[in-house]
């Protein structure tokens, strides 16, 4: 088939890959504009669109939908993965056999733009990935694969999202090979979520929340926008943490350090803080932030 692909972020590159490497033809790569970034605001272009260009395969970055249009009417599928931009009717209609996603979560579950993030914040030790047919709803299409990956106790939204994007391979492998056999995908079945995107508002942590629930968040936000508190009325990033074995006596935000370890207490239980990013400063572990801070007594975050 003469495939075009509509994607942005870097977890669409395994995709690709094994795409340039099939029968089929991978007529056209569609990303988002360049964009500006960090302190001097240069150009940045996706690391989709890097790809493309090193791989020396047409780029395009349409602005209107009528330019989105143009570049799939020679197509016989369209396949999208984080694209960005929601599709209108008249343009899914332009393939030949449609348009499909790859989306990063067992459908109808999390829907939405934020689907592994949303899936580790709520504790989740199951997820996977989807690929459906795209229809004008929000990630409401039929199904033509899906498969299950677990949620390490560990892992970040990062890392889950790597760990995805490789199985997702196989899923759009799949379903090229039933859409050339002309298989119709299944509509969706079961108990749907939304998935919303994650403001810096939200990302801040309230240390009158359980302990699972904090690190939760702390792993699900992380590496954008960060789980972040106040300490000393500067914003304090947190990227790395776990709860603690035992129950301390520390009130919520209340930080100490025993042994090696930094400590910060919850409304259940004590987290001990690994990885953070003081305001204005590099990364660090927390334990050499707590030296150079000297925390108070009964010193809080938050």
């Amino acid at each position: 088939m003469r495939l075009g692909v509509a994607a942005t972020p870097e977890v669409a590159l395994p995709t690709l890959d094994c795409l340039l490497a099939s029968d089929h033809t991978l007529v056209r790569i569609i990303s988002q504009p360049d964009k500006p970034a960090g302190r001097g605001q240069q150009l940045v272009s996706s690391p989709v669109s890097k790809w493309a260009t090193s791989h020396q395969i047409p780029l395009l970055t349409p602005s209107t939908s009528d330019e989105l249009d143009d570049a799939l009417i020679d197509l016989d599928l369209l396949i999208t993965i984080g694209y960005g931009r929601i599709l209108p009717a008249k343009s899914l209609s332009i393939p030949k056999n449609g348009c499909i996603n790859l989306h990063f979560s067992l459908l109808p579950a999390y829907r939405g733009a934020a689907p592994v993030q949303r899936a580790i914040q709520a504790g989740e030790r199951q997820t996977g990935v989807t690929v459906f047919a795209l229809d004008p709803g929000m990630d409401t299409g039929p199904i033509y694969t899906s498969i299950t990956a677990s949620i390490e106790p560990t892992m970040r939204s990062f890392e889950l999202l790597e760990k995805l994007s490789s199985i997702g391979v196989d899923a759009v492998a799949q379903a090229l090979g039933l859409i050339e056999k002309g298989v119709a995908p299944t509509p969706q079945t079961g108990r749907a979520s939304l998935a919303a995107k994650i403001t810096r508002v939200e990302a801040q942590l309230n240390w009158s929340s359980t302990a699972h629930s904090l690190v939760n968040k702390i792993r699900a936000f992380y590496p954008q926008p960060q789980a972040w508190t106040l300490f000393r009325g500067q914003p304090l990033k947190i990227s790395a943490a776990r709860v603690a074995d035992l129950v301390s006596d520390l009130q919520p935000g209340q930080l100490r350090v025993i042994g090696s370890d930094c400590f910060i207490g919850t409304t259940d239980n004590s987290i001990i803080l690994e990885r953070v990013t003081p305001a204005g400063k590099k990364e660090m572990s927390a334990l050499d932030w707590s030296h150079g801070a000297r925390f108070e007594s009964a010193e809080r975050c938050g």
